[in-house]
């Protein structure tokens, strides 16, 4: 069952302003998804995905919540935790309030950042734990950002292989196998790795960027004036963020030959 809270973000943080009571998780697990109001990008380079990945172990250790698993995806993100010292509410309000604060001093903006709900649900059960915990894991590649989900930098996934401590390793793993630690990791990988049909909470369908969004997402990832400076790189460089801007950020091939001026051909073979 998935439960929604308002709230509104200014330029110091996050003020939540509950619509309805949320349904309480037993476990305190739960799977929340957040997206860029009216799809803003909320990541724009590595750097922010450093950030907020240093953001959520920051407020790791002064919440205490356990983290299970994240994905950053551009414009929104998915994380599965579990509530512990502090609220779920107050959680997301540290965490958001957090980065919309060094966000909007990077890009020189105010205002909203998060979209004016945040979807969640509980998680009661190791079976639908584990179903998510792989639905969220294999949301690049559904989304076709890569073909493998160990390449994919802005997840957790490998926190699991190689023991990192931002991650809550043990819960899940102890599912797998709770004596063999190498057989655990051995089944984790299998299973997150299986085809599958699983259904979850997720984001609606893509709609098109305008104009005037791509724009702005090509002159802040390719860290350039004007859009049509990308044809200053050299041919390496060129296709890598041309790909990037296709895979990443839903730009569409005619959408990235009007605004760089680059042909059609050329953006079709990348």
């Amino acid at each position: 069952m998935t439960y929604y809270i308002e709230y509104g973000i200014n330029y110091q943080g996050v003020i939540f302003m509950p619509r309805a009571s949320r349904i309480k998780s037993e476990s305190g697990i739960y799977h929340i998804m957040m997206r860029g109001i009216n799809r803003q990008t909320l990541f724009f380079d590595d750097n922010d995905c450093t950030k907020f990945i240093h953001t959520l172990q920051k407020y790791r250790e002064i919440c205490g919540y356990n983290l299970y698993a994240y994905c950053l995806m551009g414009n929104h993100l998915h994380l599965l935790l579990q509530e512990r010292d502090e609220s779920l509410e107050t959680v997301m309000r540290r965490i958001c309030g957090s980065y919309v604060f060094w966000y909007n001093k990077k890009y020189d903006r105010v205002g909203y950042l998060f979209q004016d709900r945040f979807k969640s649900e509980p998680i009661e059960d190791d079976t639908y734990f584990l179903v998510v915990l792989r639905y969220i894991f294999q949301n690049p590649l559904r989304a076709g950002i890569t073909d493998n989900i160990k390449n994919y930098r802005w997840s957790n996934y490998k926190d699991y292989i190689e023991k990192n401590k931002i991650t809550d390793n043990d819960f899940v793993l102890n599912i797998f196998n709770a004596v063999d630690r190498e057989k655990a990791v051995k089944n984790f990988i299998e299973y997150i790795n299986q085809e599958n049909g699983d259904e979850c909470m997720d984001m609606p369908e893509k709609r098109q960027l305008t104009d005037d969004e791509a724009m702005k997402i090509i002159k802040y990832y390719c860290k350039i004036e004007q859009a049509i400076d990308i044809q200053n790189f050299d041919k390496q460089k060129r296709n890598l963020y041309l790909r990037k801007l296709k895979e990443d950020y839903n730009l569409s091939i005619r959408q990235i030959e009007r605004l760089t001026g680059i042909s059609r051909g050329i953006i079709q073979k990348i």
